[in-house]
């Protein structure tokens, strides 16, 4: 399967630049130049009808006259005739152009209209366009410079990703400084068509990058940009700094590049879901390319500090602390080896001050010495030029035990000319080297960060429980009523049927009209009772001192009744008053009010958002935002992300609340959100929860009506595990086939299964020699979104132990109209038809994901793939290009 459809951008060996000039401040010269000056591998041409020449080289007036096949259209000709140029590329078969022209969406209706036939023209020719208003694409090591920028940096293995060609530009400057190399940099401009979910997919599987650096502003596609930063997370570090993280900026973006900004603390939560740091600024972005780019990584967050002098130590421990990192506690073979090794008059602890007077191998004692304790995950040298020391002798010392160990080590050598030289010397051998302990301290927390975010993009929770399953259908024809009577706002009652309906336990309440119906419920549910008013119109209840606790006896309830409603009447007359709702009130013995959620981020759909509740959440601002599906690692770590978690466990006289109840109620939440892409935000406040029990006391959601045409789980930013999709059937020989989905934990069931097959299966499958899947090829084949792509596997049970014996998958072409499918089945379980049932059952998933055409690439010589294909109805055709090649394909 081609995994990628915009390789030429990167790999190109035939560029033509459109609008190419010797005028001075000529866009197409500049760029012309500065292929011809970056030593291209290639071939490039100029292509303008009013030059004969261009910088000396020819200059053609089109494609026809060039007669040549090229695979990268530069075009800097003025924004009217853009769409005519894609159109030429169109027909000389063309594939990826960079159009750094301005004057589009930018510049008002006139640029929108002239973006939008930009658009048009290059999915008529199905070619993918990067731009407009972008700087372009460099690639150092294919001495590619298809940019404005003057200076191709060194070759590296960091890749630097940008919505702003100015911040490109400025950190390829900096990288010189700071001894950091890029395998490509890429300028994403407007973003009209290529954007950053395709270059993240193609980054991913890159050999030559490492480390992706991100510039992200605005985001137009939600759901490819969150697939393609996961995927590209599974298998390299991904690094991201937002701009816009205040009203000035984001006023900024909008006139900038017109995306969607969306809220900050979102965009937060969507980085550590998807396994990505996130950084705050640009210097930072580049401490952390420097100690990623090392390629050691922590396991842990306990960091032990050595330090020639005990000031820089102190500060390094503070920073660490702050950023939630531990200082290690050594072991006692550790503490052993430091107290013979040495002086008296050490530190005794972490950090560990060697004195002023430490020599060179004094660093490497203690430095092996924390490297070999189980109980370290990394550590920090520092480094005070004192009259006493040796710089780079110390360095050196750092260099050698450093590459002996897998821990990340990081090195501050403070000062100015005095280490120079040795900080040149450890960064050139992979021991990033900072300038000020506070800024090693981040760095490490970088990792850390890295390392806990991992653990978060590896989850796959499915949308619902197994265990006491909501009634969705039941909670739906709620909604349905609600809205069938015009109204978008759910009452008191009908929200807590709604909670009832997925399990979470509420209190009951009974929706009264006059003080004596207010009366007799108050008997029915037994005293004391709780009273609100219940409007559709009023956001919080308190806003007119609509809630009255603990009413403990009957003429109490017919007063408070009257005077609930006459005070509501005066102090917001136009609201609607449907009645009061009496519940019975609940124990607040050792509870803790809590509050959950649901939102709707306008670029990330539902978010969960869960923290202190009651009258003050608004004050404290003490919340943990999640993306749906959460599961019990994502929820226990929201939990731990509170400030009220310190108030969950036991203090005083009140024992620890119930947290695996907290954690069912937040498991149903997402349950909700999941099935229900008619709820709009939804608020349970409080939330009350002691040793014994958490409880639902009051409710609120907002609902509207679905999107016309979306898919299952359309509204959210992360597909959720799509258990509806398995599957179980008889084979012919009595056997019991599954068909399920691929989950990231059938990495090893995946191996084994390509393991097994024959030499020709496997050449017929990746159409190469291979023996076993790569580590980066296993990671993309088992850790997909479910949304771009879909992988279905079929399995046995052997001795009580799962087998795969076929797989079947697609994945989307760019225009989300057609995908590219790919199956192969167990050499030793043919003839049983699984093939069939397989590509059944991806043809339905494809179908109903709105795909238009199902298509795919055989080998000539797969005679049993092409009569399988065949037999569901595909056209076969020969490859005009490779005629050891069938194109098949079929319309869904």
């Amino acid at each position: 399967m081609r995994l990628s459809d915009i390789d030429q951008l990167f790999t190109a060996s035939a560029v033509a630049v459109f609008g190419a000039s010797d005028s001075a401040g000529s866009i197409g010269g500049m760029v012309f130049r500065n292929l011809l000056a970056g030593g291209f591998k290639g071939h490039c041409y100029a292509i303008n009808p009013k030059y004969d020449q261009v910088a000396d080289e020819p200059c053609y007036p089109n494609l026809k006259a060039l007669d040549r096949q090229i695979d990268l259209a530069l075009i800097a000709a003025p924004a009217e005739a853009v769409p005519a140029i894609l159109d030429q590329c169109g027909g000389y078969g063309v594939k990826v152009a960079v159009v750094h022209s301005a004057g589009f969406g930018e510049h008002g209706e006139r640029g929108k209209v002239l973006q939008e036939k930009m658009v048009e023209a290059a999915r008529r020719n199905r070619i993918r366009v990067l731009g407009p208003n972008c700087l372009g694409v460099m690639r150092p090591q294919h001495g590619l410079n298809a940019s404005v920028g003057q200076d191709l940096p060194h070759p590296g293995n960091v890749a630097l990703v940008s919505q702003s060609g100015a911040i490109c530009t400025a950190m390829i400057d900096w990288s010189e400084r700071r001894k950091v190399g890029f395998s490509a940099v890429v300028s994403l401009g407007a973003a009209a068509d290529v954007d950053f979910g395709d270059i993240l997919d193609y980054l991913a599987l890159d050999t030559q990058t490492q480390c992706i650096l991100l510039y992200v502003e605005g985001i137009r596609h939600a759901r490819h940009f969150m697939s393609g930063l996961r995927a590209a997370a599974r298998l390299k570090p991904v690094i991201v700094v937002k701009a816009g993280r205040h009203p000035a900026g984001t006023r900024a973006i909008k006139s900038h590049t017109g995306g969607f900004v969306g809220s900050p603390d979102v965009f937060r939560a969507v980085t550590e879901r998807a396994g990505v740091v996130q950084v705050s600024d640009l210097d930072q972005l580049f401490a952390a390319a420097q100690v990623f780019g090392t390629r050691r990584r922590l396991a842990g967050d306990r960091i032990a500090i050595i330090t020639n002098g005990g000031g820089p130590g102190v500060l390094a421990a503070d920073r660490m602390v702050e950023l939630g990192l531990t200082l290690a506690q050594f072991s006692d073979a550790t503490r052993q080896t430091l107290e013979q090794g040495l002086p008296g008059y050490w530190s005794h602890g972490n950090p560990i001050d060697i004195i002023g007077d430490a020599p060179p191998e004094r660093y490497r004692l203690a430095l092996n010495a924390c490297l070999a304790d189980d109980e370290v995950d990394g550590v920090l040298c520092i480094l005070s030029p004192l009259v006493f020391g040796d710089p780079v002798a110390t360095a050196n010392q750092v260099i050698e035990a450093a590459k002996a160990s897998r821990k990340p080590v990081l090195a501050c050598w403070m000062g100015g000319k005095r280490v120079v030289e040795a900080q040149a010397l450890l960064s050139a051998n992979d021991v990033p080297q900072f300038e000020s302990p506070e800024a090693a301290a981040e760095a490490f927390s970088f990792l850390a960060t890295h390392h806990r975010n991992q653990k978060l993009l590896m989850q796959s929770p499915a949308p619902l429980s197994y265990e006491d399953p909501p009634d969705v259908e039941g909670a739906r024809l709620i909604i349905e009523g609600v809205m069938a009577e015009g109204r978008k706002t759910l009452g008191t009652v009908e929200a807590k049927a709604i909670l009832s309906a997925f399990r979470i336990p509420t209190m009951q309440a009974v929706l009264t009209r006059t003080p004596n119906e207010a009366l007799m419920a108050a008997e029915v549910l037994g005293f004391p009772v709780v009273m609100k008013i219940n409007s559709p119109d009023l956001e919080h209840k308190s806003d007119v001192d609509g809630v009255r606790l603990n009413i403990d006896d009957a003429l109490s309830v017919r007063r408070i009744f009257t005077e609930i409603v006459d005070r509501a009447k005066r102090l917001r007359p136009e609201a609607r008053l449907e009645g009061i709702t009496v519940e019975h009130m609940a124990s607040t013995r050792a509870a803790r009010e809590l509050m959950v959620t649901v939102f709707r981020d306008k670029i990330f759909g539902p978010v969960i958002s869960f923290g202190a509740g009651g009258t003050q959440e608004e004050v404290l601002e003490d919340r943990a935002l999640g993306l749906p599906p959460l599961n019990a690692f994502i929820i226990e770590t929201m939990i731990d992300h509170t400030r009220i978690v310190r108030l969950m466990g036991a203090f005083q006289h009140m024992p620890p609340m119930n947290r695996v109840a907290l954690a069912k109620i937040l498991q149903r939440v997402s349950e909700m959100v999941c099935e229900l892409p008619e709820i709009i935000r939804m608020d349970i406040n409080p939330l009350i929860g002691n040793d014994k029990e958490v409880i639902a006391v009051d409710a609120r959601i907002h609902v509207d009506y679905r999107p016309p045409q979306q898919p299952t789980y359309g509204h959210m930013a992360i597909h959720p595990y799509p258990s509806h999709l398995i599957e179980r059937a008889q084979l012919p020989d009595g056997r019991d086939l599954v068909i399920r989905p691929i989950r990231p934990e059938d990495a090893e069931l995946e191996q084994d299964f390509v393991r097994g097959l024959s030499e020709q299966t496997k050449y017929f499958r990746f159409m190469q020699a291979i023996k076993e899947l790569s580590p980066e090829m296993l990671v993309r084949f088992t850790q997909i979104d479910y949304d771009r792509e879909m992988a279905l596997i079929g399995v046995v049970e052997n001795d009580g132990v799962e087998v795969e014996v076929g797989v079947a998958r697609y994945m989307s072409r760019p225009g989300g109209e057609d995908c590219e499918f790919a199956i192969v089945v167990s050499d030793t379980w043919r003839n049983l038809g699984i093939g069939a049932r397989l590509m059944r059952s991806l043809m339905q998933n494809a179908r109903s994901r709105g795909f238009r055409v199902m298509d795919g690439e055989v080998l000539t010589a797969n005679n049993r793939m092409l009569a399988l294909v065949k037999s569901l109805g595909f056209r076969i055709e020969s490859d005009p290009q490779d005629l050891a090649i069938k194109l098949v394909s079929k319309v869904l």
